[in-house]
């Protein structure tokens, strides 16, 4: 609630100097935007965290697992461990992005936003060409646990990118119009803090399904 007080000898209220400014629409200390994307990111956090457990719980048990190819057949971990430093590096783009608007640079929030939605637009065109490459080898979906817990978590994994990248363009393009001023950060704050956490969620599906090997 803003507070005021009343100025010598005049009975206008001023608001007190502690509230100006803030912004503060909850008892957080956050606004009702961050503290919603916060609660979205704990969510999608379960979601992800269910899936990877899965992949850990049934990889290498599934009687169909002969089926096919199996991944130390398929798994290409140079290239996709390019890709993935490509995606972990946008996330140092969008630190630069909210820095810029912060300081009021739109120019530099432009290119950064610019930058990071190809670094991600690269990571997922690497995704495709291995999917590509996986179904040309004989891979799908139903082939065998492995094909499934693959393209499911990657792939909605990819489906989150995408999503972050639509999200970053239109703030681009918020900006290009002129109506994103400096005042208005926190929306490439909240953006960035998604785009955050699509690049965490991978280092662990990363890890679980290329650098950890089936028994």
């Amino acid at each position: 609630m803003t507070q005021a007080v009343v100025t010598s000898g005049s009975s206008e209220l001023v608001p007190s100097p502690g509230h100006l400014g803030s912004g503060h629409d909850t008892n957080t200390g956050v606004s009702n935007a961050k503290l919603g994307i916060w609660l979205f990111i704990s969510s999608e956090a379960l979601f992800f965290g269910a899936f990877i457990s899965t992949y850990f719980l049934y990889r290498g048990r599934d009687t169909q697992f002969l089926k096919g190819p199996t991944p130390d057949k398929l798994l290409n971990i140079p290239f996709t461990s390019v890709t993935s430093f490509i995606l972990l590096m946008s996330s140092l783009t969008m630190v630069l992005a909210l820095a810029a608007i912060q300081r009021g640079d739109h120019r530099r929030l432009r290119i950064w936003l610019l930058a990071t939605c190809i670094f991600g637009a690269t990571f997922v065109g690497g995704q495709v060409y291995e999917f590509t490459e996986f179904y040309r080898h004989g891979l799908h979906l139903g082939t065998n646990m492995f094909g499934t817990t693959f393209f499911v978590l990657t792939g909605l994994h990819g489906a989150h990118v995408t999503m972050g990248i639509i999200w970053l363009l239109l703030v681009w393009g918020r900006s290009m119009q002129g109506r994103l001023p400096s005042e208005k950060s926190e929306a490439v704050e909240i953006a960035g803090l998604y785009w955050h956490f699509v690049d965490i969620v991978w280092i662990f599906i990363f890890t679980a399904i290329y650098l950890i090997p089936t028994h």
